[in-house]
């Protein structure tokens, strides 16, 4: 019986499912609001690298980061993350996908998102031990305050992002 040097410990398929179950519950806190489970999904020992925040090793710290900045403007508001797109690399435990960050209309029927390229470490049981988010964070910023700047105008910011916009927009009260 030979076996195959590149295929990993896990099938594309395990992985593509275990991402599928990790995606659903990201929706279920983005629709909830409550993202303390969300550390729930990483291994104990995870490493979570974030481009603009840095980097948060155990459930512990990705617990704190995520719960803080998922319940701060822009995260918030965030509607959604859809992916554009997935693969699988079997050989690496890995599924890179691009994530769609979704704003809500502000108020005049506008679309406003940014991208994120994420490379996600399947370490089996469902659970993931590395994400890392790839992005611009000027583009996503920019994003964000036109989005406030647009909702702002149309009577739709809460005191959250209006902070938000005068420390990062220029608004001036």
């Amino acid at each position: 019986m030979t076996t195959d040097p590149s295929a990993g410990p896990y099938s594309a398929a395990e992985i593509e499912q275990a991402y599928a179950a990790f995606h659903g519950q990201v929706e279920g806190y983005a629709s909830s609001g409550n993202w303390d489970g969300f550390a729930d999904l990483f291994t104990e020992d995870a490493v979570y690298k974030e481009h603009a925040f840095g980097e948060f090793h155990g459930r512990d710290a990705i617990r704190t980061w995520s719960v803080k900045t998922m319940t701060s403007f822009p995260g918030s508001v965030m509607t959604g993350f859809p992916l554009a797109w997935s693969v699988v690399d079997p050989a690496s435990s890995r599924l890179i996908c691009e994530v769609r960050n979704l704003m809500p209309d502000p108020g005049d029927g506008s679309v406003h998102e940014e991208s994120n390229l994420t490379i996600m470490t399947y370490a089996g049981d469902g659970r993931f031990s590395r994400e890392e988010d790839i992005y611009n964070p000027m583009n996503f910023a920019r994003m964000t305050v036109r989005w406030a700047r647009i909702a702002l105008a149309h009577g739709n910011l809460d005191e959250d992002a209006i902070a938000y916009l005068e420390q990062w927009g220029g608004l001036v009260r």
